[in-house]
């Protein structure tokens, strides 16, 4: 199989979707891989070291796009993309469809296949090749809150640890998922005061015996996260609801509510955002203001740690381009549940239940 990456376009993506290693190994089993000049250079990757692994550089992308019989990349395509895609084409990717009507409709009218990083699940229910990127987010969503609580970034002045004699910062999650749990564990690392809201008792049993009085769970309602997300300094939105749109859990009201200046940090954006109302933000204007609140909304907030994120997803990823390379598409989505979840698109129709629903399709 002939495989494509061509460099991430998103605004500040710096991730790419595959190593030189992974080259290297596409290479031996017989594969041909062409890579966009340049797509690895924000994470660190020259182009001669994928030229060593094995990999023919092209000079633009509609080169990759072209010639490539599965494309490999890290973020959904963007609307200047959309021109690329073709029938029979294999993208293999995040594609949070459930956010994005457009890019839904693009794939099915031009009838590619769609494999969804996000979707792709295990017989335990876990998402093997979200839980990185979730890892990565969770605790870069405290690092982000606790920059954007400083006063010269227009937050409220407060430093999220405290020092002895004055009070620390209230941080309120909701969701226990990975996302959650790694933002707890920075911002109990920090020294803040931490909350954690989830509907699953038996995870706020397990977090309970694990941390004890350091972090505080409750069972996510509407009357407890009104109460910790009104009491906050940051919250950090990390629900998950597997391929669908996620659920506007934090109202204006409560943003109303809330201390002035204070920041949320909504990693559920991908998939719509927890906040109601909530816009789109860019690593160039990451955080607006609304209702006396600082929002923060990037929906590749992973992209501006490339190095680190870039081996942390393609640990998980590559495994499953090499079994689509080896075995074409068909025989690896019957030979592989978790995989055939991922399936999204094909053939013009859409094979993803949470997706159709949150877009009436």
């Amino acid at each position: 199989m002939l495989v494509g990456v061509p460099k991430e376009i998103k605004e500040r993506e710096n991730r790419v979707s595959m190593t030189p290693a992974g080259v290297k190994q596409l290479v031996a089993c017989g594969h041909k891989v062409c890579v966009e000049k340049g797509a690895g250079l924000g994470a660190g990757f020259l182009d001669e070291m994928y030229e060593t692994a094995g990999a023919t550089l092209l000079t633009t992308a509609c080169d990759v796009w072209d010639r490539a019989e599965m494309i490999v990349k890290v973020k959904e395509p963007v609307e200047s993309e959309y021109s690329l895609l073709r029938p029979g084409l294999i993208l293999y990717t995040y594609l949070h469809l459930a956010a994005e009507p457009e890019l839904t409709r693009t794939l099915l009218n031009r009838k590619v296949t769609g494999i969804a990083y996000e979707t792709v699940q295990l017989d335990d229910g876990s998402l093997p090749l979200l839980q990185p990127m979730s890892e990565v987010a969770g605790r870069m969503s405290i690092q982000v809150g606790a920059q954007y609580l400083e006063k010269d970034n227009g937050g409220k002045g407060l430093l999220l640890g405290g020092v002895p004699g004055v009070r620390r910062g209230q941080v309120t999650i909701i969701g226990a998922g990975a996302v959650g749990l790694n933002a707890a564990k920075m911002a109990m690392g920090l020294g803040a005061h931490v909350t954690i809201l989830d509907i699953d008792q038996k995870k706020l049993a397990a977090l309970d015996d694990l941390y004890g009085s350091r972090l505080t769970v409750l069972a996510s309602n509407p009357e407890n996260i009104f109460r910790e997300v009104t009491k906050a300094d940051l919250v950090v939105g990390a629900v998950l609801v597997t391929g669908d749109r996620a659920p506007k859990l934090i109202t204006e009201e409560m943003l109303r509510s809330m201390e002035k200046d204070s920041i949320v940090v909504d990693v559920a954006i991908d998939q719509g955002g927890s906040v109601e109302n909530i816009k789109k933000t860019t690593h160039a204007n990451p955080v607006y203001k609304h209702c006396g609140v600082n929002l923060y909304a990037v929906t590749n907030m992973p992209g501006k740690v490339p190095m680190t994120s870039t081996y942390a997803l393609t640990n998980v990823t590559f495994p499953y381009a090499l079994k689509i390379a080896n075995e074409g598409v068909e025989r690896a989505l019957e030979s592989s549940l978790p995989l055939k979840k991922g399936l999204n698109t094909f053939e013009g129709k859409l094979h993803c239940s949470a997706v159709a629903r949150a877009l009436g399709l």
